[in-house]
Protein backbone atom coordinates (compact mmCIF):
# COMPACT_ATOMS: atom_id res chain seq x y z
CA UNK A 1 0.00 0.00 0.00
CA UNK A 2 1.46 3.31 -0.90
CA UNK A 3 0.76 6.90 0.83
CA UNK A 4 0.91 10.02 -0.49
CA UNK A 5 1.51 12.04 2.83
CA UNK A 6 4.39 12.45 4.37
CA UNK A 7 5.65 9.76 6.45
CA UNK A 8 5.28 11.62 9.75
CA UNK A 9 2.24 13.56 9.32
CA UNK A 10 -0.07 13.09 12.68
CA UNK A 11 -4.02 11.85 12.27
CA UNK A 12 -6.62 14.60 11.83
CA UNK A 13 -8.35 15.45 15.33
CA UNK A 14 -11.78 17.10 15.65
CA UNK A 15 -11.51 20.42 17.41
CA UNK A 16 -10.99 20.16 21.14
CA UNK A 17 -12.77 23.24 21.52
CA UNK A 18 -15.63 21.76 19.63
CA UNK A 19 -17.35 18.49 18.99
CA UNK A 20 -16.07 15.24 19.33
CA UNK A 21 -15.21 12.47 16.52
CA UNK A 22 -17.37 9.26 16.76
CA UNK A 23 -16.49 6.52 14.92
CA UNK A 24 -19.42 3.84 14.67
CA UNK A 25 -17.80 0.57 14.01
CA UNK A 26 -20.27 -1.71 12.19
CA UNK A 27 -20.53 -4.77 10.28
CA UNK A 28 -20.42 -8.28 9.30
CA UNK A 29 -19.30 -10.53 12.64
CA UNK A 30 -16.36 -11.97 11.74
CA UNK A 31 -15.19 -9.41 9.29
CA UNK A 32 -12.62 -7.76 11.77
CA UNK A 33 -14.71 -5.14 14.43
CA UNK A 34 -12.71 -6.61 17.67
CA UNK A 35 -9.29 -5.77 16.08
CA UNK A 36 -10.55 -2.88 14.21
CA UNK A 37 -11.44 -1.38 17.64
CA UNK A 38 -8.43 -2.63 19.16
CA UNK A 39 -5.86 -0.65 17.07
CA UNK A 40 -7.96 2.69 17.62
CA UNK A 41 -7.77 2.02 21.34
CA UNK A 42 -3.95 1.80 20.58
CA UNK A 43 -4.49 5.15 18.54
CA UNK A 44 -5.95 7.02 21.93
CA UNK A 45 -9.65 6.35 20.44
CA UNK A 46 -11.89 5.51 23.90
CA UNK A 47 -13.81 2.47 22.57
CA UNK A 48 -16.68 0.39 23.64
CA UNK A 49 -17.68 -2.78 22.19
CA UNK A 50 -21.78 -4.16 21.90
CA UNK A 51 -22.84 -0.36 23.10
CA UNK A 52 -26.42 -0.46 22.45
CA UNK A 53 -27.57 2.24 20.28
CA UNK A 54 -29.77 4.25 22.68
CA UNK A 55 -26.87 4.57 25.61
CA UNK A 56 -24.67 6.53 22.64
CA UNK A 57 -25.80 10.11 23.90
CA UNK A 58 -25.39 9.20 27.10
CA UNK A 59 -21.78 7.78 26.17
CA UNK A 60 -21.14 11.76 24.43
CA UNK A 61 -22.46 13.70 27.58
CA UNK A 62 -20.45 12.19 29.96
CA UNK A 63 -17.40 12.47 27.53
CA UNK A 64 -18.53 15.72 27.62
CA UNK A 65 -18.33 16.08 30.73
CA UNK A 66 -15.28 13.84 32.09
CA UNK A 67 -12.55 16.06 33.91
CA UNK A 68 -9.76 14.79 31.03
CA UNK A 69 -11.73 15.87 27.65
CA UNK A 70 -12.36 12.90 25.26
CA UNK A 71 -12.87 14.35 21.87
CA UNK A 72 -12.38 10.85 20.14
CA UNK A 73 -14.65 8.13 20.44
CA UNK A 74 -15.20 4.54 18.73
CA UNK A 75 -18.28 2.66 19.46
CA UNK A 76 -18.48 -0.94 18.17
CA UNK A 77 -22.67 -1.59 17.69
CA UNK A 78 -23.27 -4.83 15.58
CA UNK A 79 -26.52 -6.93 14.66
CA UNK A 80 -26.98 -8.66 18.03
CA UNK A 81 -28.44 -6.07 19.02
CA UNK A 82 -31.57 -6.57 16.87
CA UNK A 83 -33.50 -3.64 15.19
CA UNK A 84 -31.33 -0.89 16.34
CA UNK A 85 -30.82 0.19 12.79
CA UNK A 86 -34.10 2.81 13.22
CA UNK A 87 -32.60 3.82 16.80
CA UNK A 88 -29.02 4.09 15.06
CA UNK A 89 -30.00 6.43 12.45
CA UNK A 90 -31.77 8.82 14.65
CA UNK A 91 -29.15 9.18 17.50
CA UNK A 92 -26.45 9.65 15.03
CA UNK A 93 -28.67 12.35 13.46
CA UNK A 94 -28.81 13.90 16.51
CA UNK A 95 -25.15 13.84 17.22
CA UNK A 96 -24.20 15.60 13.48
CA UNK A 97 -27.02 18.29 14.77
CA UNK A 98 -25.03 18.98 17.86
CA UNK A 99 -22.21 19.58 16.47
CA UNK A 100 -20.00 16.13 16.86
CA UNK A 101 -18.53 14.55 13.93
CA UNK A 102 -20.08 11.35 13.22
CA UNK A 103 -18.50 8.56 10.57
CA UNK A 104 -19.82 5.26 9.84
CA UNK A 105 -17.68 2.20 8.64
CA UNK A 106 -19.02 -0.99 7.93
CA UNK A 107 -16.47 -3.79 7.78
CA UNK A 108 -17.46 -6.60 5.19
CA UNK A 109 -16.11 -9.67 4.23
CA UNK A 110 -16.74 -12.49 1.73
CA UNK A 111 -19.17 -15.39 2.63
CA UNK A 112 -16.62 -18.22 2.25
CA UNK A 113 -13.98 -16.11 3.92
CA UNK A 114 -16.27 -15.46 7.16
CA UNK A 115 -17.51 -19.39 6.92
CA UNK A 116 -13.86 -19.95 7.08
CA UNK A 117 -13.30 -17.31 9.94
CA UNK A 118 -16.42 -19.16 11.91
CA UNK A 119 -14.79 -22.68 11.64
CA UNK A 120 -11.26 -21.22 12.55
CA UNK A 121 -12.48 -19.73 15.74
CA UNK A 122 -14.76 -23.09 16.37
CA UNK A 123 -17.46 -19.91 17.59
CA UNK A 124 -21.08 -20.35 16.52
CA UNK A 125 -22.66 -17.06 14.62
CA UNK A 126 -24.35 -14.96 16.43
CA UNK A 127 -27.50 -15.03 14.66
CA UNK A 128 -27.61 -18.72 14.44
CA UNK A 129 -26.48 -20.21 17.33
CA UNK A 130 -27.86 -23.83 16.53
CA UNK A 131 -27.18 -23.64 12.83
CA UNK A 132 -24.38 -22.91 10.49
CA UNK A 133 -22.72 -20.24 10.19
CA UNK A 134 -23.76 -19.40 6.29
CA UNK A 135 -27.60 -19.29 7.60
CA UNK A 136 -26.12 -16.55 10.65
CA UNK A 137 -24.45 -14.95 7.37
CA UNK A 138 -27.58 -14.57 5.28
CA UNK A 139 -29.81 -13.57 7.81
CA UNK A 140 -26.93 -10.40 8.82
CA UNK A 141 -26.52 -9.11 5.11
CA UNK A 142 -30.11 -8.96 5.35
CA UNK A 143 -30.82 -7.00 8.62
CA UNK A 144 -27.22 -4.88 7.87
CA UNK A 145 -28.19 -4.11 4.23
CA UNK A 146 -29.68 -0.91 5.33
CA UNK A 147 -26.98 0.18 7.54
CA UNK A 148 -24.07 -0.67 4.61
CA UNK A 149 -25.82 1.42 2.28
CA UNK A 150 -25.55 4.46 4.53
CA UNK A 151 -22.12 4.14 5.68
CA UNK A 152 -19.47 6.44 4.69
CA UNK A 153 -17.16 4.00 4.19
CA UNK A 154 -17.31 -0.05 3.59
CA UNK A 155 -13.97 -2.38 3.96
CA UNK A 156 -13.58 -5.53 2.50
CA UNK A 157 -11.58 -7.62 5.13
CA UNK A 158 -11.99 -10.60 3.21
CA UNK A 159 -8.08 -10.51 1.62
CA UNK A 160 -6.20 -9.17 4.99
CA UNK A 161 -3.89 -10.94 7.57
CA UNK A 162 -4.79 -9.08 10.93
CA UNK A 163 -1.26 -7.65 10.50
CA UNK A 164 -2.37 -6.11 7.56
CA UNK A 165 -5.44 -4.70 8.70
CA UNK A 166 -4.08 -3.08 11.37
CA UNK A 167 -1.92 -1.66 8.98
CA UNK A 168 -4.47 -0.34 6.87
CA UNK A 169 -6.66 1.04 9.74
CA UNK A 170 -3.34 3.01 11.31
CA UNK A 171 -2.15 4.51 7.80
CA UNK A 172 -5.07 4.74 5.41
CA UNK A 173 -9.20 4.73 5.82
CA UNK A 174 -9.63 6.31 9.48
CA UNK A 175 -7.73 9.77 8.95
CA UNK A 176 -10.16 12.20 7.63
CA UNK A 177 -8.98 14.40 4.45
CA UNK A 178 -6.71 17.07 4.71
CA UNK A 179 -8.60 19.27 2.04
CA UNK A 180 -11.79 18.98 -0.09
CA UNK A 181 -10.88 16.33 -2.21
CA UNK A 182 -11.41 13.01 -1.88
CA UNK A 183 -9.15 10.11 -0.50
CA UNK A 184 -8.91 7.58 -3.46
CA UNK A 185 -8.20 3.28 -2.67
CA UNK A 186 -7.03 1.72 -5.86
CA UNK A 187 -8.04 -2.01 -5.53
CA UNK A 188 -6.48 -4.41 -8.11
CA UNK A 189 -8.24 -7.83 -8.23
CA UNK A 190 -8.97 -10.98 -9.97
CA UNK A 191 -12.42 -11.76 -11.49
CA UNK A 192 -12.19 -15.42 -10.90
CA UNK A 193 -12.03 -14.41 -7.25
CA UNK A 194 -14.97 -11.96 -6.85
CA UNK A 195 -15.42 -8.29 -6.84
CA UNK A 196 -14.23 -6.76 -3.82
CA UNK A 197 -17.34 -5.88 -1.96
CA UNK A 198 -15.81 -2.53 -1.10
CA UNK A 199 -15.77 -1.06 -4.17
CA UNK A 200 -17.46 2.17 -5.35
CA UNK A 201 -16.26 2.22 -9.22
CA UNK A 202 -15.13 -1.04 -11.09
CA UNK A 203 -13.08 -0.82 -14.48
CA UNK A 204 -12.88 -4.69 -16.24
CA UNK A 205 -9.34 -4.75 -18.08
CA UNK A 206 -9.94 -8.32 -19.65
CA UNK A 207 -10.24 -6.85 -23.26
CA UNK A 208 -6.58 -6.14 -23.15
CA UNK A 209 -3.54 -8.24 -24.30
CA UNK A 210 -3.11 -10.85 -21.32
CA UNK A 211 0.91 -11.16 -20.21
CA UNK A 212 -0.43 -14.45 -19.18
CA UNK A 213 0.25 -16.03 -22.15
CA UNK A 214 3.20 -14.82 -23.00
CA UNK A 215 5.85 -17.57 -20.93
CA UNK A 216 8.40 -15.40 -19.85
CA UNK A 217 5.43 -13.25 -18.27
CA UNK A 218 3.72 -15.36 -16.50
CA UNK A 219 5.37 -15.98 -13.34
CA UNK A 220 6.10 -12.23 -13.22
CA UNK A 221 3.58 -9.62 -11.93
CA UNK A 222 2.31 -6.28 -12.83
CA UNK A 223 5.30 -4.81 -10.88
CA UNK A 224 7.88 -6.29 -12.85
CA UNK A 225 9.22 -3.40 -15.61
CA UNK A 226 8.94 -6.17 -18.55
CA UNK A 227 4.71 -6.58 -17.52
CA UNK A 228 4.44 -3.00 -17.46
CA UNK A 229 5.88 -2.76 -21.00
CA UNK A 230 3.95 -5.60 -22.31
CA UNK A 231 0.83 -4.06 -20.81
CA UNK A 232 1.23 -0.82 -21.77
CA UNK A 233 3.22 -1.18 -25.06
CA UNK A 234 0.06 -1.96 -26.62
CA UNK A 235 -2.05 1.08 -28.24
CA UNK A 236 -5.05 -0.32 -26.21
CA UNK A 237 -3.35 -0.54 -23.14
CA UNK A 238 -1.90 3.24 -23.33
CA UNK A 239 -5.68 4.20 -24.26
CA UNK A 240 -7.32 2.69 -21.68
CA UNK A 241 -5.12 4.11 -19.27
CA UNK A 242 -5.81 7.58 -20.77
CA UNK A 243 -9.94 6.98 -20.95
CA UNK A 244 -9.86 6.22 -17.59
CA UNK A 245 -7.60 8.82 -15.87
CA UNK A 246 -10.06 11.21 -18.30
CA UNK A 247 -12.84 10.05 -16.39
CA UNK A 248 -11.44 10.67 -13.08
CA UNK A 249 -10.57 13.94 -14.14
CA UNK A 250 -13.95 15.01 -14.94
CA UNK A 251 -15.73 12.89 -12.00
CA UNK A 252 -13.79 13.32 -9.12
CA UNK A 253 -14.75 17.21 -8.83
CA UNK A 254 -18.27 15.72 -8.49
CA UNK A 255 -17.88 13.20 -6.01
CA UNK A 256 -16.00 16.14 -3.58
CA UNK A 257 -18.42 18.44 -4.37
CA UNK A 258 -21.11 15.93 -3.11
CA UNK A 259 -19.25 15.40 -0.28
CA UNK A 260 -17.84 11.99 -0.83
CA UNK A 261 -14.99 11.25 1.86
CA UNK A 262 -13.76 8.35 0.65
CA UNK A 263 -13.72 6.59 -2.91
CA UNK A 264 -12.46 2.82 -3.67
CA UNK A 265 -11.86 1.59 -7.37
CA UNK A 266 -11.36 -1.50 -8.31
CA UNK A 267 -9.08 -2.35 -11.15
CA UNK A 268 -9.70 -5.84 -12.33
CA UNK A 269 -8.18 -8.77 -14.63
CA UNK A 270 -8.21 -12.53 -14.58
CA UNK A 271 -6.64 -13.67 -11.95
CA UNK A 272 -4.74 -9.97 -10.67
CA UNK A 273 -1.83 -10.22 -11.30
CA UNK A 274 -0.53 -8.80 -14.55
CA UNK A 275 -3.10 -6.02 -15.91
CA UNK A 276 -4.78 -4.92 -13.36
CA UNK A 277 -1.56 -4.53 -11.42
CA UNK A 278 -0.05 -2.20 -14.01
CA UNK A 279 -2.96 -0.13 -14.67
CA UNK A 280 -3.69 0.62 -10.97
CA UNK A 281 0.14 1.46 -10.21
CA UNK A 282 0.33 4.09 -13.41
CA UNK A 283 -2.94 5.58 -12.94
CA UNK A 284 -2.24 6.07 -8.97
CA UNK A 285 1.05 8.04 -10.39
CA UNK A 286 -1.03 10.25 -12.55
CA UNK A 287 -3.44 11.07 -9.95
CA UNK A 288 -0.65 11.28 -7.62
CA UNK A 289 0.59 14.48 -9.71
CA UNK A 290 -2.87 15.60 -9.84
CA UNK A 291 -2.46 16.37 -6.22
CA UNK A 292 -4.95 13.48 -4.93
CA UNK A 293 -4.15 11.46 -2.05
CA UNK A 294 -3.90 7.82 -3.18
CA UNK A 295 -3.45 4.36 -1.56
CA UNK A 296 -3.05 1.46 -3.58
CA UNK A 297 -3.72 -2.49 -2.61
CA UNK A 298 -3.18 -5.02 -5.07
CA UNK A 299 -5.82 -7.93 -3.78
CA UNK A 300 -4.54 -11.37 -5.40
CA UNK A 301 -1.38 -10.31 -6.81
CA UNK A 302 0.10 -13.07 -4.77
CA UNK A 303 -2.35 -15.64 -5.97
CA UNK A 304 -1.02 -17.89 -8.01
Amino acid sequence: MRRTESPGAPPAQADRTGGMEFIILTGMSGAGKTAASRCLEDQGYFCIDNLPAALIPKVAELCAQSGKRIDRVALVIDAREGSFLDVLEDVLADLQREGHQVRVVFLDAGDDALVRRFSESRRPHPLAPGGSASEGIRAERQLLARLRAKADLVVDTSSFTVHEFRKLLATSFLELPRSSRTVLTLVSFGYRYGLPVDADLVFDLRCLPNPHFVPTLRPLTGRDAAVKSYVLGFPQGRRYLEQVHAFLQFALPLYAQEGRAYLTIAIGCTGGRHRSVVLAEALAEQLVELGQQVSVRHRDVERE
